[in-house]
């Protein structure tokens, strides 16, 4: 029975992934990416390697959790929030809500996105499912690896990226309880908040026990809506944040 019911299950979905197309949204981690400031660079050290004549490769990695396309997990900001290994699996198959602010930002690096916005999707959609990763599209990861072009300072050093804004993420979180959202560029905050060191908006998503991907990549050409995501990672015991894989199913 067991046999019949896991074939049964497995022709079941490819026949729903069969002529699907599968996007990856995770950029590829390496020294030198753009990082938030405080945080040290990578360092690899091969410590086997079939080049040099050994019998296998294998690299030791020095990096912080919060590295290239990443998870953030509530504990990240918020005491006693849910780590890494206590967020479920169930909770990494999600619908995909994509919220494109990107034409806006091509203009202005200092947009946000609005309610109208929202509403505006919604109205051609329908409302925004519970449960949902809800990406935000700004078209920041064509920036991706430029250090420079990424961080977008000014004369006066002040940032000039992007980001969420408090009235959307509170009608996404409590109103319409989405599970996770994510982003192209390193913070919820937009450039101009966490130039001075003010990260509330991140603070905000992680204090309603949500997790976030930071740093996603190749959201252009996805539907808006009626895709689904996978993100997936490691389970560090404890976990604040690690590297995450990403892709979107179209």
């Amino acid at each position: 029975m067991t046999d019949t019911l896991t074939t049964s299950l497995w022709e079941g979905l490819q026949s729903v992934l069969s002529g699907r197309r599968f996007v990856d949204l995770t950029h590829a981690f390496h020294p030198g990416q753009p990082h938030f400031a405080a945080f040290p660079d990578e360092e690899r050290e091969a410590l086997f390697d079939l080049e040099k004549g050994d019998g296998f490769t294998a690299h030791r990695y020095s990096i912080v959790g919060q590295w290239g396309t990443h998870v953030d997990p509530p504990s990240h900001f918020i005491r006693g929030g849910r780590t890494l290994d206590r967020i479920p699996v169930q909770e990494m198959i999600l619908p995909l809500v994509v919220l494109d602010i990107s034409h806006r930002v091509a203009n202005d690096p200092d947009a946000i996105p609005t309610l109208q916005d929202v509403h505006n999707w919604e109205s051609r959609n329908g409302t925004i499912p519970a449960g949902s990763f809800v990406a935000l599209r700004t078209g920041w990861s064509r920036r991706w690896p430029d250090v420079d072009a990424m961080a977008n300072r000014d004369a006066d050093g002040l940032s000039h990226t992007p980001g969420w804004s408090r009235e959307v993420l509170a009608l996404l979180l409590n109103e319409r309880s989405v599970a996770a959202v994510g982003h192209e560029q390193t913070d919820t905050d937009p450039g101009l908040a966490t130039s001075r060191q003010d990260f509330s908006l991140e603070t905000f998503v992680l204090e309603q026990d949500r997790w976030q991907i930071e740093l996603l990549a190749n959201l252009d050409g996805l539907p808006e809506a009626g895709a689904a995501v996978v993100a997936t990672w490691a389970k560090p015991l404890g976990g604040s944040g690690f590297p995450a894989r990403v892709f979107a199913i179209c």
